[in-house]
């Protein structure tokens, strides 16, 4: 019961944050929130789960990817918003104020990394499966996984789009998710 409401709250808020997004099927915001559904699902899958067996390798595992993913967003959302040189007026997809960058970020995390945000997201989303790893749970993170490619990938058109073959060059200098691999 308590897992079904926290389901159908969190989404009701995730709507709401996503509404411009869901209006425009096709935008990156658009896939990232079927991401974020995905990996709400996982969260309220082992929420019951989440203080037992604190010490047991998969704990100890969700916990290093937790605290991964939170640097990746700290880091990411901080150099977006000190070097991005965010601007209200940009309006060329729905997005959150704080993607709507008028300077390409290529230093930092952004240096060998793309999409340190997404990354975030998709640690957390494999934090969420190793609280207690199962075949569903594992069904939910491939398919989060699947709709933050996407996401991620839309945003690159996005980008390419706004700032032009300084983001072709910075894509063949950088990977999408984790560094020197992907």
């Amino acid at each position: 019961m308590l897992e079904g409401i926290t389901f159908v709250i969190v989404t009701m808020a995730l709507a709401f944050v996503s509404r411009a997004s869901l209006r425009k099927p096709g935008s990156h915001g658009f896939y990232r929130f079927f991401a974020w559904e995905c990996m709400l699902g996982l969260f309220v899958l082992n929420m019951r789960v989440w203080y037992v067996d604190t010490n047991s390798a998969n704990q100890i595992i969700s916990g290093l990817l937790f605290f991964a993913s939170l640097l990746l967003v700290i880091f990411g959302v901080a150099l977006l918003q000190l070097s991005g040189k965010p601007d209200t007026k940009r309006n060329d997809a729905p997005m959150f104020e704080f993607e709507k960058t008028t300077t390409l970020v290529t230093a930092g995390i952004y240096r060998y990394i793309r999409h340190p945000i997404y990354g975030s997201l998709f640690l957390l989303c494999w934090g969420f499966f190793f609280k207690r790893p199962s075949l569903v749970g594992g069904v939910l993170a491939i398919i989060a996984s699947g709709f933050l490619i996407a996401t991620a990938r839309v945003e690159e058109d996005e980008n390419i789009r706004y700032f032009g073959e300084g983001y072709r060059e910075y894509m063949k200098q950088s990977k999408m998710f984790i560094p020197f691999i992907l």
